[in-house]
C-alpha cells in the first residue's frame, strides 16, 4: 500500500502525540514538529505508510531521548487484556463456531492502537466484534488453508492485543511462530510484551527485526525473511502490517479493524469495519 496525502497530517499528529508522551519539554516537542514538518516534504508517496512512519518515530526518539515512550501504556494495556482473558476464553468455548469467535475476539483486540487511537473502549469493541458483520470475511478460505498446513506464521501487532491473539492461537491448535517488532515503536509488541501476554506459553516468539510500525520486509532480519518465504499460512494482524504486506503475493490472511478511512478505502470496506481478508494469491 502506498502513502496517501491523507497520511501526511496523520503522521504529524502522531509525532505530536508521541512527543507529548515522550517528554514534557515543550521546546523539544516544537523542534520535533518543525523537523517532522520538513521531513514530510521529501516523503515519497510510493513508499508504504510504515516506512514513512518509521522515519517519524526515529525522529521522536532522537529528539526526546526516550526510546520507548509507550512502555507504561503497553504494560497497562496488557494487564487490562489479561483480566479479560478468562471471560473471552469462556465466550469461545460457549460459541457455536469456536474458531470464528476466536477470530472475532482477535480482531477486537486490534483497537489497542495508540498510533491511531487516542482512547478506546475495549469492552465495547469486544461486544461489537462478536455481533457485527464483517466488511470482508474470507473465513472458508481461512479454514481450508489452516486445515492443509502443519504450522502458522502469526505476525503480531500491538501490545495488549497479543492477549487476544493468544486466544486465537490456542483455538487454531497448530504450531505457531509469533513475530514481534525488533525494537520499541509506538505500542507495537516486542518480545517482552508478548511474554507478558503469555504468548510464549502457546507459540514460539521470533523478532522480525524491524523498528517500523509494520512489516517492511527489506528492514526485517534474515531469520524472519527465511520463515516468511517458506510459510504456507500467514496471519497478518493490524493496519501497519497490512500497509507493509498488502501487495505481497503470499498466503496471507489480513485480520484487522479498519480504523481510518484511508485503510478502509484501500481495502474496499467502510471505516470501522472488521476484516478477514485473504491475499490476492489465494
Amino acid at each position: 500500500m502506498k502513502t496517501y496525502l491523507d497520511c501526511l497530517p496523520c503522521l504529524l499528529n502522531q509525532a505530536l502525540r508521541a512527543g507529548r508522551i515522550a517528554t514534557a519539554d515543550e521546546r523539544k516537542i516544537k523542534r520535533l514538529l518543525d523537523e517532522v514538518g520538513r521531513m514530510l516534504e521529501s516523503i515519497p508517496l510510493d513508499s508504504t505508510p510504515p516506512e514513512s512512519a518509521n522515519l517519524i518515530y526515529q525522529k521522536v526518539k532522537e529528539i526526546t531521548g526516550n526510546i520507548d515512550p509507550y512502555k507504561e501504556l503497553k504494560i497497562e494495556s496488557t494487564q487490562k487484556a489479561l483480566t479479560l482473558y478468562p471471560s473471552l476464553k469462556r465466550q469461545v468455548e460457549e460459541s457455536k463456531d469456536k474458531l470464528l469467535t476466536a477470530i472475532r475476539i482477535a480482531i477486537a483486540g486490534n483497537v489497542i492502537d495508540f498510533g491511531v487511537n487516542k482512547t478506546f473502549d475495549i469492552d465495547k469493541e469486544i461486544d461489537e466484534a462478536l455481533k457485527k458483520d464483517f466488511g470482508i470475511c474470507h473465513y472458508n478460505a481461512f479454514t481450508k488453508c489452516l486445515d492443509e498446513v502443519n504450522d502458522v506464521l502469526f505476525i503480531g501487532d500491538n501490545a495488549g492485543e497479543s492477549v487476544f491473539d493468544r486466544i486465537l492461537i490456542e483455538q487454531m491448535k497448530k504450531p505457531t511462530l509469533y513475530a514481534v517488532r525488533g525494537m520499541p515503536v509506538i505500542n507495537d509488541a516486542t518480545y517482552e510484551d508478548a511474554v507478558q501476554a503469555g504468548i510464549d506459553k502457546v507459540a514460539t516468539i521470533i523478532s522480525s527485526g524491524t523498528s517500523a510500525p509494520g512489516t517492511i520486509l527489506k528492514t526485517c532480519n534474515a531469520e524472519f525473511k527465511k520463515v516468511y518465504k517458506k510459510s504456507k499460512f500467514i496471519i497478518s494482524k493490524g493496519q501497519g502490517n497490512y500497509e507493509g504486506l498488502s501487495n505481497e503475493k503470499r498466503p496471507i490472511f489480513f485480520m484487522l479493524k479498519a480504523k481510518c478511512h484511508v485503510i478502509a478505502n484501500d481495502i474496499g470496506v467502510d471505516e470501522g469495519d472488521i476484516v478477514l481478508k485473504k491475499a490476492s494469491i489465494l
